[in-house]
C-alpha cells in the first residue's frame, strides 16, 4: 500500500478536502464518496493538531492527515466541513477565498441569508446561489424530517408541525457512543455510570437534548429545526413546536410528526406521495406492527416513515413515525449530495480538464 500526501495523486477530476477527517462525520464523508463513485483527482484530509499525521485508508491508499491550522487551501475546488461551528468559522472563508466552494455540516452559517441551506430532495437549486461560496448542511433531525415532509407540504401546504424526537447518541459524536457502551457495562456489572460527555446518565435512560434551553423554554436543537424548516421550505408561516430528546441507541434517530395541512389529506393520498417521494421508504405493516426503527435505517441514506393515520385531534392533520440515520443522510450523505449537485451545476469536471470556468458560482478557481 502506498502512502499518498496532498496533491500527489492524479487525474483531472476535482480537488477534495475533508475538514474534520477523522471524527464520526468526516469517516463517513470518505465511506460515502466511495459508495457514490464520487470523482475525485487530488483528496486532502485534515484536522485539528492532534491528529496530524495519522493515516487514512481511502480507495486502496493511504493519506497522511493534515493540520488544518497551518493548511494552504490553494487547488481545493470542495471543502467539505465537519468540525464543528468555531472551526467553520474560523477557517472556511479562507479556503473559500482561495477559490473552494464550501459544504459545511455545523451550525455556524445556516441561518446566514448569504448562505444556502440545503436539502437536495427539497430545495436543490439553491446551490446555484452562494455569494460567500458556502453551503450550509442543516441539522440533522431538520433533514431527516423534511425529506418525507415536503412532498407532503407540495400537495396540501402544512400549515401546523408538531415533532417529538429520539436522537441517538452518536449525533454528540465518537466520545458520546464510547460512553453510552461504558454506561451500559458499568450499569450491568452494578458501577456507578461515569458521565464525561452527557450531564445526566444516558444508559438505560432518556433526557431532554443536550443543548442549551433558551427564554422561551426551548432548546437549542428545537429552534433549530424551527428555523431551519423556514429557510428551506421558504415558508415562515407553518406553525412548528418541536421536543428534542436524548435516547440511549447508537444510531439513527427516530421522530414522532403531526402534521396539519390547508387542505385534506389521507393516510392513503400520504402513504401514495410517500411511496415515490425520493429518499422516501414507507414501512407501515400495521398486521405485523413493523414500522421505522432505528436499528433498520442505521447506515442507510433513506428516510423510513410509518405508523401513518388520522390524527383525531384535529382536522386535516395526520401523524406518522419516521426514522433516519443522522451521521449519513442527516449529516454526510447529504453535504456529498450537495457536493454533487455543485458538480452538476458548475460543470466543474469539464472545467477541470479544459481549464475553463463552468458556472459563475465557480468562478476564480481556473
Amino acid at each position: 500500500m502506498t502512502t499518498t500526501r496532498p496533491g500527489s495523486d492524479s487525474g483531472a477530476a476535482p480537488c477534495i478536502a475533508i475538514v474534520g477527517a477523522t471524527g464520526a462525520v468526516g469517516k463517513e464523508f470518505l465511506t460515502i464518496l466511495d459508495e457514490r463513485k464520487f470523482p475525485i483527482g487530488h483528496l486532502r484530509l485534515m484536522a485539528s493538531s492532534r491528529s496530524v499525521g495519522k493515516k487514512m485508508t481511502f480507495r486502496g491508499r493511504e493519506y497522511v492527515v493534515e493540520d488544518l491550522e497551518k493548511a494552504d487551501p490553494s487547488g481545493i475546488d470542495i471543502a467539505l466541513f465537519s468540525a464543528g461551528a468555531s472551526t467553520s468559522r474560523a477557517h472556511a472563508a479562507r479556503f473559500a477565498a482561495a477559490g473552494a466552494m464550501i459544504v459545511d455540516n455545523s451550525s455556524a452559517f445556516r441561518m446566514d441569508p448569504e448562505v444556502p441551506l440545503v436539502v437536495p430532495e427539497v430545495n436543490p437549486e439553491a446551490v446555484q446561489d452562494a455569494p460567500k461560496r458556502i453551503i450550509a448542511n442543516p441539522n440533522c433531525s431538520t433533514i431527516i424530517a423534511l425529506v418525507p415532509l415536503w412532498p407532503l407540504h407540495r400537495k396540501a401546504r402544512l400549515r401546523r408541525l408538531i415533532v417529538s424526537t429520539y436522537q441517538a447518541v452518536s449525533g454528540a459524536g465518537a466520545r458520546a457512543i464510547d460512553e453510552l457502551e461504558k454506561q451500559t457495562k458499568d450499569v450491568l456489572e452494578g458501577r456507578p455510570a461515569r458521565k464525561e460527555i452527557f450531564s445526566h446518565q444516558i444508559a438505560f435512560n432518556l433526557f431532554s437534548h443536550n443543548s442549551k434551553i433558551g427564554a422561551d423554554g426551548y432548546n437549542e436543537e428545537e429552534t433549530k429545526m424551527t428555523k431551519e424548516t423556514y429557510k428551506i421550505f421558504g415558508d415562515t408561516s407553518i406553525g412548528i413546536s418541536a421536543t428534542c430528546v436524548r435516547v440511549p441507541t447508537f444510531r439513527s434517530h427516530a421522530e414522532s410528526i403531526t402534521a396539519e395541512f390547508a387542505s385534506p389529506l389521507s393516510p392513503d393520498d400520504a402513504r401514495a406521495i410517500l411511496s415515490h417521494a425520493e429518499g422516501v421508504r414507507v414501512v407501515d405493516d400495521r398486521e405485523k406492527n413493523y414500522f421505522p426503527m432505528p436499528i433498520e435505517t442505521a447506515g442507510q441514506d433513506l428516510v423510513y416513515v410509518g405508523r401513518i393515520r388520522k390524527d383525531t385531534s384535529g382536522p386535516n392533520s395526520l401523524t406518522f413515525f419516521i426514522s433516519g440515520d443522522q451521521l449519513r443522510k442527516g449529516a454526510a450523505t447529504n453535504a456529498v449530495q450537495i457536493a454533487e449537485l455543485l458538480l452538476k451545476t458548475t460543470d466543474m469536471e469539464t472545467r477541470s480538464k479544459t481549464g475553463k470556468p463552468g458556472n459563475p458560482a465557480m468562478a476564480g478557481r481556473v
